[in-house]
C-alpha cells in the first residue's frame, strides 16, 4: 500500500540518529482529530470524507477497534471504468492489519520504522492502547529538525532523472497503473502547448469520491505545475512544499526542461546520506582540524579511507600513528614501515633546512600550514604534492595531534609547464611572443647602455601575405610563415632575437652594434633571403618584405618607443615600394597624424551613434545547441566603412575612450538581451568583453550592478570576458573587484587563454566560471599533434579546478571533433555563425 523507500546499512542507520533531534517525540508532533468510519461504508463516501478534510488516511473501526486503513495509496487500485467499483464497501479495499506505534516514540526511531517497514502511515496510541492521531512521513519532513543541513544540500541529491511524463490523452487508468507499478503517488502530465500538470494520489482519492469515469487525464490533471530550479536547496523545496500545502514539486533544468517531481518522501529518503556527504566535504577542504574526541575520529577515519588524498596523523611528537590506503598508493610504504616514524623519511632532499625551520616557525604560529613539496617515493622516485598541515588542539587547546593531508599534482605541473611555455613562444613558429621580446628588448638596451654601443629594432612585415592566405588557405599560409621564421634566425647571430609578433609581423633585437649600418646590412640579409621561392604543396611563393629600423640610443632610449619608431620607419619602407628598409627619421612622426585624426573621429562616434554589434552564438558542443551570445564592437564610420575592432580598440585605450565605450558596449548588450527575453529567448547568455581600462576602474562593479537592474537582466545570464594580463597587474584588487561582481550574479570567463601568464598558482585563486582557449591553439589541432595535446591540457586543467570551457575560432568539423572527444564544453567560431548584427543572430527554437 505505500512506496519503497530507498535502503540504508547499519552506518548510515546511526548517521540519520545523529541527524534527527532524539528529543522530539511522536507524541509532540502528532494531531489528535482522527477520521474514522465502518467497515460497511462505501468507498466513494469514505474518500469524500478524506477529500473535504484534506487528509490522506482514514482509518476503519468496528466495535471501538481499528480493523484496518484505506490511504490515497490504495486509490490506485480502484477501476475507473467500473461504475461498482465505487459503491464496493471499504473492508474490501482497505489494508490491515494497522500499524501502530506508542507516543512516547522519537522521531528518529520513527524515520527509521518508515524506512524499514515501508509505509506512509502509523497509528498512534497511547500506554493504554487508546488511539491518539495518525502520523505520516511528511510531519517527519516538517518536524525533523535538521533545516542547517537542508540548507545545505541541493536537489541534484534527490533527483533521479527519470522522468516519464503522461500525455494528456491517456486514460485515468492508465495514470493510476502508472503510480502501482512505478511505486510513486504522481504522474507528470504533457500537454501539447508544452505546459505540465500532476496527477496525484490525492488527486485519485477526490475522484473516487465524486465517482468519475475513466477520462483522460488532461481534464483532471492540475496545471500548470508548481516548478523550481534544479540549484535549489532541499530546505527551500520543504518550505514551498508547507507553504503552497501540496506534496510534490517539479525540478526545472538551466534549460527549462523538466528533470523530476520531488516530494516529502524524496527528502525523507535523501536525509540518510547528508552527514556523510558533509564530513567528506569538510576532509576536502583541508582548513578544518580533526576533532580530538573518540567519537568524531572514528567517523572521520571512515571517510579517510575511501579518500583520494594521501592522509597521515603523528602524535604531538610528530610521531606517525595513522596512515589511510592512499597514503600507501601515493609513497609505496605501508602502514608497517612508517608507523612509529617522523614524516621526514619522506623528504626528498630538494628543500634545504632553512625551508623546513620556516615551515614549522609557521605552522606553530597558525596552527596550519599549506604549500607545495617535493616528496620521495619508497622507490626513490620525487615527486611534487600539494601539503597541507594542520594542528590539532584539544578544549584545553593542548597540542595533541597533527594532520597532513596530500595529493600528487605531477600532472597539474606538466599541465602548467605547458601551458607557461605557451605564455612566452608563439605556437606556431616556436619564435618567442610579445612578452618574451619585451625582456630580451630590456636587456638588450641595458647591455648596449653599459657597454655604450648601440642595439637596433628591425620590424619586419611580409608583402602581400594576406593574398596568399586568402588564395591559398591557412594551411599553406601557415606553412610559409615556418620557413620565413627559420629564415630569419639563419640570418641573425646567436645573441640575436627574432619574435613573431602575429599574423606577418616579426620583429629582430640587434645587440652589441658598433654603427647602424651594421643593422642596415642585417636587414639586406634579411631581405635576400626571404626573396628567394618558397615551395609549399606544389605552390612556388615569393615573398618580399617591408623592414623599418631603430637605434638605440639615436632614436630613443625607450623599448616602446623604439618599437614605434621601427613600425613607423617600415610603412615608410611600404610606402617606397615595398621589398626595402627604411631607417627610422623623426619626420616620419607625419603618419601620427592620421593617428590623431581617426582619435579625433572616435571620440564623435559615440554621440553620432556610429558604434554598433554585432552577435556569435556560443554553442554547447554536447547538446549542440545556442546557449549564449558574444556582443562585439563594430565602428560604422561614415567614410571608411565598417571599422574592425582591430583598428581602433587600442587607440580606444590609450584615450581612455574605452571606458564611456564599455559602458556602451554593456548596457546595450543586455537591452538586447532583454528584447530576445520578451521574444521568449531566455534561456541565452549574454557575453561581453571587458578591457583592461574598464576593469582598472574602480566604478566598474557599479555600473554593472546599475545596467543589470535598469535591464532586469537576469542572474546568471550575463557573463563579463576578461583577459590573463589585466587579471594579473593587481591580483589582490583583481580578486576583489571578481568577487564583488559574483556576488552580483555575473559569471565570469577568462579569456584568450594560453597566450598570456597562464599561471596554476593564480588560476585557483581567481574566481572564474569558464577558460576560453585562444583560437591560436585551436587552428591547427586536426593538423598539428602538438597543438591537439596542448587543447587537451587546457581542457583537463580547467576541468581539475572545476571550470567550463569554450574553444574560439572553431571553423571546420574535424577541429570539432577533436574538441568532443576532449570534452570540451563550448564551442564558437565561423564554423557555425560569424559575428552578425542582432536582426540576423539564428535564435534557437
Amino acid at each position: 500500500m505505500d512506496d519503497t523507500p530507498a535502503q540504508s546499512d547499519p552506518a548510515q542507520e546511526t548517521l540519520l540518529s545523529a541527524l534527527i533531534s532524539s528529543e522530539v517525540s511522536v507524541g509532540q508532533i502528532v494531531r489528535p482529530s482522527i477520521l474514522e468510519c465502518a467497515p460497511d461504508l462505501p468507498l466513494f463516501e469514505a474518500a469524500e470524507r478524506m477529500s473535504c478534510t484534506r487528509v490522506s488516511s482514514i482509518l476503519v473501526v468496528e466495535d471501538d477497534q481499528a480493523v484496518g486503513i484505506w490511504t490515497e495509496r490504495d486509490a490506485l487500485a480502484v477501476d475507473f471504468d467500473n461504475p461498482a467499483s465505487f459503491n464496493r464497501p471499504i473492508r474490501e479495499a482497505m489494508s490491515a492489519p494497522v500499524r501502530a506505534i506508542t507516543r512516547d516514540l522519537s522521531l528518529q526511531e520513527l524515520a527509521v520504522r518508515f524506512r524499514d517497514e515501508q509505509v506512509r502511515h502509523y497509528l498512534v496510541v497511547d500506554d493504554e492502547g487508546r488511539r491518539c492521531g495518525i502520523v505520516s512521513q511528511t510531519d517527519v519532513v516538517l518536524n525533523q529538525g535538521i533545516e542547517h543541513y537542508l540548507k545545505l544540500r541541493k536537489l541534484d541529491s534527490v533527483v533521479k532523472g527519470s522522468l516519464n511524463p503522461l500525455p494528456a490523452s491517456a486514460p485515468l487508468n492508465e495514470a493510476a497503473r502508472r503510480m502501482r507499478s512505478s511505486a510513486v503517488d504522481a504522474v507528470v502530465i504533457a500537454f501539447d502547448d508544452g505546459e505540465y500538470g500532476i496527477l496525484t494520489e490525492r488527486d485519485l482519492t477526490r475522484l473516487v469520491a465524486n465517482r468519475s469515469g475513466n477520462s483522460p487525464v488532461g481534464e483532471l490533471a492540475s496545471r500548470p505545475l508548481i516548478t523550481v530550479s534544479e540549484e535549489a536547496s532541499l530546505y527551500h523545496v520543504r518550505c514551498l512544499l508547507a507553504d503552497r500545502r501540496v506534496r510534490h514539486v517539479g525540478v526545472q533544468r538551466e534549460d527549462g526542461s523538466l528533470a523530476d517531481l520531488v516530494s516529502f518522501s524524496d527528502i525523507l529518503s535523501g536525509m540518510e546520506l547528508v552527514y556523510v556527504h558533509e564530513l567528506q566535504h569538510a576532509l576536502r577542504e583541508r582548513d578544518m582540524a580533526l576533532n580530538a574526541s573518540q567519537r568524531n575520529l572514528h567517523l572521520a577515519e571512515k571517510v579517510i579511507e575511501t579518500s583520494l588524498e594521501g592522509i597521515l596523523i603523528t602524535d604531538e611528537n610528530v610521531r606517525i600513528i595513522s596512515v589511510n590506503p592512499a597514503f600507501t598508493r601515493l609513497t609505496g610504504y605501508s602502514p608497517e614501515e612508517v608507523l612509529g616514524r617522523n614524516p621526514s623519511l619522506l623528504n626528498s632532499g630538494r628543500q634545504n633546512a632553512e625551508f623546513y625551520q620556516r615551515m614549522w616557525t609557521h605552522l606553530r604560529a597558525e596552527d596550519h600550514w599549506q604549500g607545495e613539496i617535493w616528496n620521495r617515493r619508497k622507490n626513490g622516485e620525487l615527486y611534487p604534492e600539494l601539503l597541507t598541515i594542520t594542528a590539532i588542539r584539544d578544549r584545553e587547546g593542548r597540542l595533541t595531534n597533527y594532520a597532513a593531508v596530500f595529493s600528487d599534482i605531477s600532472q597539474l605541473k606538466e599541465n602548467e609547464a605547458h601551458i607557461r611555455h605557451l605564455a612566452y613562444f608563439d605556437p606556431l613558429t616556436g619564435l618567442p611572443n610579445r612578452r618574451l621580446l619585451e625582456d630580451r628588448l630590456q636587456v638588450a638596451l641595458a647591455h648596449a647602455h653599459r657597454n655604450r654601443s648601440r642595439a637596433a629594432v628591425l620590424f619586419i612585415d611580409l608583402d602581400r601575405f594576406k593574398r596568399i592566405n586568402d588564395s591559398l588557405g591557412h594551411e599553406v599560409g601557415d606553412q610559409l610563415l615556418v620557413e620565413i621564421s627559420r629564415r630569419l634566425c639563419a640570418c641573425l647571430r646567436e645573441d640575436d632575437t627574432v619574435a613573431r609578433m602575429g599574423g606577418d609581423e616579426f620583429i629582430v633585437v640587434l645587440s652589441d652594434l658598433v654603427d647602424p649600418d651594421d643593422a642596415a646590412y642585417t636587414a639586406s640579409r634579411i631581405i635576400d633571403a626571404l626573396r628567394a621561392p618558397v615551395y609549399v604543396d606544389e605552390h612556388e611563393l615569393t615573398v618580399t618584405t617591408s623592414i623599418g629600423i631603430s637605434i638605440f640610443p639615436d632614436d630613443s632610449r625607450e623599448a616602446a618607443a623604439l618599437i614605434k619608431n621601427a613600425d613607423i620607419a617600415m610603412y615608410r619602407a611600404k610606402d617606397e615600394g615595398r621589398d626595402s628598409f627604411q631607417l627610422y627619421q623623426p619626420a616620419m612622426n607625419a603618419r601620427s597624424l592620421e593617428h590623431l585624426a581617426l582619435e579625433s573621429a572616435l571620440h564623435r562616434a559615440l554621440e553620432r551613434e556610429e558604434l554598433v554589434l554585432h552577435y556569435q552564438p556560443l554553442i554547447d558542443i554536447a547538446r549542440a545547441r545556442i546557449v549564449a551570445s558574444e556582443a562585439l564592437l563594430r565602428w560604422q564610420h561614415p567614410d571608411l566603412g565598417l571599422v574592425a575592432p582591430g583598428d581602433f580598440i587600442s587607440l580606444a585605450e590609450e584615450t581612455g575612450l574605452i571606458v564611456d565605450i564599455g559602458e556602451w558596449v554593456l548596457r546595450n548588450a543586455c537591452l538586447q538581451h532583454r528584447r530576445w527575453r520578451e521574444a521568449g529567448h531566455g534561456e541565452l547568455r549574454m557575453l561581453v568583453n571587458i578591457s583592461a581600462r574598464q576593469f582598472r576602474d574602480d566604478n566598474l562593479p557599479r555600473l554593472v550592478a546599475q545596467v543589470m537592474a535598469e535591464t532586469s537582466m537576469p542572474t546568471g545570464q550575463l557573463t563579463l570576458e576578461l583577459t590573463e594580463s589585466m587579471l594579473m597587474e593587481d591580483s589582490s584588487r583583481s580578486i576583489d573587484v571578481l568577487e564583488e561582481l559574483r556576488g552580483q550574479g555575473v559569471r565570469l570567463a577568462l579569456d584568450d587563454f594560453g597566450t598570456g601568464y597562464s599561471s596554476l598558482a593564480y588560476l585557483k585563486r581567481f574566481p572564474i566560471d569558464e577558460l576560453k582557449i585562444d583560437r591560436l591553439f585551436i587552428r591547427d589541432i586536426d593538423r598539428n599533434p602538438d597543438d591537439a595535446a596542448i587543447a587537451d591540457a587546457i581542457i583537463k586543467l580547467a576541468h581539475s579546478l572545476g571550470l567550463r570551457v569554450v574553444a574560439e575560432g572553431v571553423e571546420t568539423a574535424e577541429q570539432l571533433e577533436i574538441l568532443t572527444r576532449h570534452g570540451c564544453n563550448f564551442a564558437q567560431g565561423f564554423y557555425y555563425s560569424r559575428p552578425v548584427p542582432a536582426a540576423q543572430f539564428p535564435l534557437p527554437d
